[in-house]
């Protein structure tokens, strides 16, 4: 393919696009802050709170609209104390204030609730267990809302027009459905393979859908719910559960019973660190992935600021622009290879002795 064919191309056009929006949509508040900014007064631009406000969780719903400053909205805030249940609106919390509960004084600092003593002091005692519904709770309620809502109707399809070709989403839906099937299951589980399809399907689009919204200019929230390493650590334990439960004798003797005896000592310990470190990698990997392709675009972006100069931002939009195109591919691999890892660490228990 000519570099006229890839610049004339309907994809390239659209990833460029949706690069340009997401610097307005990201910026647009420190724009209009810096308008209104007395002259003299401007601070140097710090690309670090940005990026890591982005990359990290929180207790407000950002609703970002471009060349509009930024709204957030409150989530529930819960927590539960020495003393009982506080139940409040984060909207309390906002801009550094401090709210009285009916137990205590609390206080956000950086993304955490905090308890305040009667000296103005952050209590090192008092920490309550925080239970709040944040941006990543409502980011995968989003996700899984939309998982349902596709698989439903597509269920629906097939039952409506029984071995018919499939139609409309349906048609999407069942290559994808078919790959995971052929592709993972078939040759790691076998003939087995059916009892785990719920599994890997759930893992492999769960994955997909909060990789792909990740990029989505304007998608409310700043999604990168598979960018912290909570909830990919709760898949990997998910796997590390399946596997452990679902391994057969033979899976169980190759751990504690190696072959020859007299490695025992070196070998037994090795089989055992390593039941922990595949999952370990799982929740590694897919992470750092991700949580990487955010900090690098929202980085180039901020190249833009840091420079405060036209010339750099047409460089700064196309290589944002390459770093979406990458993304959205890192985001298809990212959820083929756990689900294909997790599927051979599945078959590795199941698989009989030969």
């Amino acid at each position: 393919m000519t570099n006229g064919t890839i610049l004339n191309s309907k994809l390239f056009r659209i990833f460029f696009i949706c690069a340009f929006f997401l610097v307005v949509a990201t910026f647009s508040k420190s724009a209009v802050a810096q308008e209104k900014a007395p002259q003299g007064s401007e601070k140097k631009f710090d690309p670090q709170p940005l990026i890591m406000e982005h990359i990290g969780d929180s207790h407000f719903w950002p609703m970002a609209i471009p060349l509009v400053e930024e709204k957030l909205l409150p989530l529930p805030v819960i927590l539960y104390t020495d003393k009982g249940l506080e139940v409040f609106s984060s909207g309390h919390l906002k801009d550094g204030a401090t709210y009285q509960g009916n137990y205590y004084t609390y206080k956000l600092e950086e993304n955490h609730i905090k308890v305040v003593e009667a000296d103005g002091k952050i209590s090192e005692t008092i920490k309550p267990l925080d239970f709040s519904i944040t941006r990543n709770t409502i980011s995968m309620m989003v996700s899984l809302a939309i998982i349902m809502i596709v698989f439903l109707s597509v269920a629906a399809s097939y039952r409506k027009r029984p071995g018919k070709a499939p139609k409309g989403l349906q048609s999407f839906m069942e290559p994808l459905v078919l790959f995971v099937r052929d592709d993972i299951a078939l040759p790691n589980l076998g003939v087995k393979y059916t009892r785990y399809m719920p599994l890997l399907l759930t893992i492999f689009f769960f994955i997909l859908l909060n990789n792909v919204l990740g990029i989505v200019p304007f998608f409310p929230g700043g999604y990168n719910l598979t960018g912290n390493i909570a909830i990919t650590g709760v898949l990997a334990v998910i796997i590390l559960l399946v596997v452990n439960f679902s391994a057969n004798k033979h899976y169980w003797k190759h751990i504690f019973m190696p072959n020859p005896w007299w490695l025992f000592p070196i070998m037994i310990p090795v089989e055992i660190v390593s039941v922990f470190s595949k999952p370990i990698a799982l929740m590694i990997r897919l992470f750092a992935n991700i949580t990487a392709g955010h900090i690098v675009g929202l980085s180039l972006i901020c190249l833009i600021f840091i420079f405060r100069s036209f010339a750099i931002s047409p460089v700064s939009v196309i290589f944002v622009t390459f770093m979406d195109c990458i993304e959205l591919l890192v985001a298809f691999l990212q959820a083929y290879i756990f689900t294909l890892l997790s599927a051979l660490f599945i078959g590795m228990a199941i698989q009989e002795h030969h």
